[in-house]
């Protein structure tokens, strides 16, 4: 004992000479044992912290009264005044938020995300409405704010001065209604799924239109007014084609990308889920390299490459990639929204409330404009047509967020109007993530408006809705009309003879996919079986435990046949033997269930006939039956 107590006393004893004073050389230099390095982790160690921080504010502060991303930015504006104010010490740069960290590591998961989980056939049935909103509306969002500020601004209304341009480039960021901000709030309303589609549809492809007017106007902002010639006018509405086509063109040939190299790289099925996210970032990062709309290239490469991965990919790594997609958008989300509180504080400002005021009420009187006209156009040519409510709900959901900070936040420093325009966006930004978003849940409750079912489709839905499909389409085939239905039979055909063999293994090249209708009949079958289950053993267990109480219970003379017992434990062994299949296909939710349901039946058909005993083994021999 005497012993470890002398060796102890010996290692603190050189320690501490080694910490204070070293061993000293002829440099002047000294030996330490230990040594903290914090600049070596600062960068690391401060996204750690902010994501630690932020996930336990939303854990904290969650509400079913209030959206998240509401709270979150109450939290951030909170925690930026007490580091601003209170601990001085921290370095602003701790907790500010630069716009290329924003754009390059925040953003590309929530847009993939979007992408990657957008339904489709929704986004299909809607693309008119959804083009018309992003594209048009945007530009007339743009050009409307922009000019009615620029007039005001003749009257001297406003503290400072702006140029045609620059008010602008103000106006095509503004007019950005912000994805992250649509997904926080309206899913948690659960809106039906046709104005769910349309305003998130329209806020996805939205931003890729803000960011393509933005780019234009600040390049002409860039050559000065007076410098403008009439040949840079038609560059610019060139640009604004190609920046949009080159976006959607990149993203598709990754998609292709991700397809083919997920389709043979069976042998190292640990790395598939790698290129999924990989190289739709890759295709980010090139077309914002290019010029061209990378908030297009990542969201399109996520709708395409979405069916063919599923098909290439093992179940495991499906549910793999749904899980970490969803963890990585929900992380860059919450330190979003609390960086938008933050910056609120840490951003140079300058208050001018009538230019803040004016665009606030332009952004709603010009939005609200825009729908009713677009919706009064649209409901001339739509079956589903746009009511009252829906365009209310779509003029009051146009939320700004973080996309219109981001804009502000890159601004040329050179432009002597930027802490007016960066104080305006945050100032339209909470009035519309505050205000409207937390007032959004009761006016939808208050007017009723028609939310997303919960059930699932039966069978006879989803079969009767791919049969309307091709009937539709060979209507409007024999009529010459080349309508949505003949275009999505068309698109379904050439994914069935070309891209699918091309894409997708396994997949031989068929005439006819008819192969969808019989696995929505397998897995709806599967699943109501499965729901029958559940009902039939409940009954089950209810009729026995009245029955074996009546046995017990020696008052009453109640003689329950032994084949009713027997029948309702038989009955009790056949639905435990459907649960431990439903359990071994790993059947949890309806959106986990795999396409192609008929392969796996008729794998467990042929194992359970492998497993049954033989006809002969069941019939008694001849020498039995003589006896």
């Amino acid at each position: 004992m005497r012993k470890l107590e002398s060796w102890a006393f010996f290692v603190l004893f050189v320690c501490s000479s080694a910490i204070e004073n070293g061993t000293s050389h002829e440099n002047g230099s000294t030996y330490q044992i230990l040594s903290f390095d914090f600049p070596a982790i600062e960068t690391p160690f401060l996204v750690a912290s902010w994501l630690i921080l932020a996930s336990a504010a939303k854990m904290a502060f969650h509400s079913k009264y209030f959206p998240d991303s509401s709270l979150l930015v109450v939290v951030g504006f909170i925690l930026g005044w007490v580091f601003y104010n209170g601990f001085t010490w921290i370095k602003v740069q701790y907790y500010e938020l630069e716009s290329s960290y924003f754009f390059h590591f925040l953003l590309p998961p929530i847009i993939f995300d979007a992408g990657y989980f957008m339904p489709n056939r929704a986004l299909f049935e809607n693309f008119g409405s959804v083009l018309l909103f992003a594209v048009v509306g945007t530009v007339w969002n743009t050009m409307a704010i922009g000019s009615a500020l620029y007039f005001l601004s003749l009257y001297e209304w406003f503290s400072v001065s702006f140029e045609i341009f620059e008010v602008l480039t103000f106006a095509s960021l503004i007019s950005a209604v912000d994805p992250v901000a649509v997904i926080a709030v309206f899913e948690e309303v659960h809106v039906n799924e046709f104005l769910f589609i349309n305003v998130f549809g329209e806020a996805l492809f939205n931003d890729a239109v803000s960011v393509v007017l933005y780019k234009m106007f600040r390049n002409f902002y860039d050559i000065g007014s007076e410098s403008v010639q009439i040949v840079d006018y038609g560059k610019g509405m060139v640009s604004f084609f190609a920046i949009s086509l080159g976006g959607t063109a990149v993203g598709i040939i990754f998609a292709f990308a991700v397809s083919l190299i997920t389709k043979f790289s069976q042998n190292m099925r640990v790395l598939s889920p790698i290129f999924v996210f990989v190289l739709p970032y890759m295709a980010y990062l090139l077309a914002d390299s290019m010029g061209m709309s990378s908030i297009l290239a990542i969201s399109i490469c996520g709708i395409v490459m979405k069916q063919y991965v599923k098909g290439n990919l093992t179940p495991t790594g499906v549910n793999s990639v749904k899980y970490f997609t969803k963890m990585l958008a929900v992380g860059a989300e919450t330190v979003l929204f609390m960086f938008l509180g933050v910056s609120a504080i840490t951003s140079p400002h300058h208050f001018d409330w009538t230019f803040i005021t004016c665009t606030i009420v332009f952004c709603l009187v010009f939005r609200t404009i825009g729908v009713i006209v677009q919706c009064t156009i649209l409901n001339k040519f739509r079956k589903k047509k746009f009511s009252v409510i829906d365009q209310f709900i779509l003029s009051y959901g146009g939320l700004r967020g973080a996309i219109a900070f981001g804009l502000s936040a890159s601004l040329p420093d050179s432009m002597s109007t930027k802490p007016m325009f960066v104080t305006t966006t945050i100032a339209v930004i909470y009035f519309t993530v505050l205000l409207q978003g937390v007032t959004i849940r009761p006016i939808v409750n208050w007017l009723k408006v028609e939310t997303k079912e919960d059930r699932q489709k039966t069978m006879t839905e989803s079969i009767y809705t791919k049969y309307f499909d091709y009937t539709m389409s060979g209507i409007e085939d024999i009529a010459g009309i080349r309508g949505e239905h003949y275009i999505r039979d068309t698109y379904e055909r050439l994914n069935a003879k070309i891209l699918k063999p091309i894409l997708m293994q396994n997949e031989a090249k068929k005439d006819f996919d008819a192969s969808v209708i019989v696995r929505a009949y397998a897995k709806i079958t599967l699943e109501e079986a499965l729901h029958l289950k559940e009902q039939k053993k409940r009954k089950l267990d209810e009729r026995l435990t009245i029955d074996r109480s009546a046995i017990s219970d020696s008052s009453m003379d109640i003689h329950i046949p032994q084949e009713r017992i027997r029948l309702i434990s038989s009955s009790k062994t056949r639905l435990q033997k459907l649960e431990d299949i439903s359990k071994q296909k790993q059947i949890n939710e309806t959106e986990e269930l795999q396409d192609d349901y008929m392969a796996q039946i008729n794998v467990a058909n042929m194992r359970s006939q492998q497993n049954a005993p033989n006809s002969s083994q069941l019939q008694p021999s001849s020498s039995s039956a003589n006896i």
